[in-house]
């Protein structure tokens, strides 16, 4: 007879997160934090209705991507994560989707471990068995998994899409945000994001061109609900993330 597998448990150093600069629960209202809180709160809006407004279908599914690589996606993700996860009555699931490049467990100062690639590549692995719960109650983490070289090619599949809507259809309270490949990489990047509810795209300051975000959001204009942020900026001092465009 089979047995459950238990869900692994992983620490992440969040003093060490704290001491990057980045949002963590007992960080105490810091500039990333105010901003994240202000990012946070109209994706927050779509995912579960307002008054007599309903939620967007598959609004818990976000995916924040960028034009190119290098503008802090990541870092944002895992910034929107936590700041999500502070929340009252959410739980959050952080899956890296570049699985080309996986940087979400590197962020947190964690080891690789299996996960998305190994569910897409074998059928006798389920989302539960490798999603990693954290000892922050309410964050759990997907990772990408092992590396193939049909990855980006996976992101497209039909098994893909089996998975984004299991996942938005069986855990309807869960928040999910996917750190996504640059969308001028791959064209991978914006077959995911058309399977997402709300797309955030990062925008380096004084870095990404005009032409690199047009084209970008070229790449997304099916996708109904699209949110920019203008990261690293410098226009106040000693902050990192200024601007939220919907």
């Amino acid at each position: 007879m089979p047995t459950a597998i238990a869900p692994r448990h992983i620490d992440i150093n969040l003093a060490r997160l704290h001491q990057l600069g980045m949002v963590t629960q007992e960080g105490g209202r810091t500039t990333v934090a105010e901003d994240f809180r202000t990012i946070k709160r109209p994706l927050l809006r779509n995912a579960r209705g307002d008054g007599d407004v309903p939620a967007i279908r598959h609004g818990n599914l976000i995916v924040v991507t960028s034009a190119v690589p290098g503008e802090g996606k990541t870092y944002c993700a895992v910034n929107l994560a936590m700041s999500i996860a502070m929340e009252m009555d959410i739980t959050v699931l952080l899956v890296d989707a570049d699985v080309a490049r996986p940087s979400v467990l590197k962020v947190l100062g964690l080891p690789p471990e299996p996960g998305l690639m190994d569910i897409l590549l074998r059928d006798k692995t389920s989302l539960a068995d490798v999603i990693l719960k954290t000892n922050v109650p309410t964050l759990s983490i997907l990772p990408a998994g092992r590396a193939n070289k049909h990855a980006t090619e996976l992101l497209a599949s039909r098994s893909m899409s089996r998975l984004l809507t299991e996942i938005a259809e069986r855990y309807a309270d869960r928040i999910v945000i996917f750190d996504s490949p640059p969308l001028l990489m791959t064209t991978e990047a914006s077959v995911l994001a058309s399977q997402m509810g709300q797309v955030l795209l990062v925008v380096e300051s004084e870095r990404t061109t005009q032409h690199a975000v047009k084209e970008a959001l070229r790449h997304i204009e099916q996708c109904p609900n699209v949110n920019l942020v203008y990261n690293k900026s410098t226009a106040f001092p000693g902050s990192e993330y200024y601007g939220y465009y919907d």
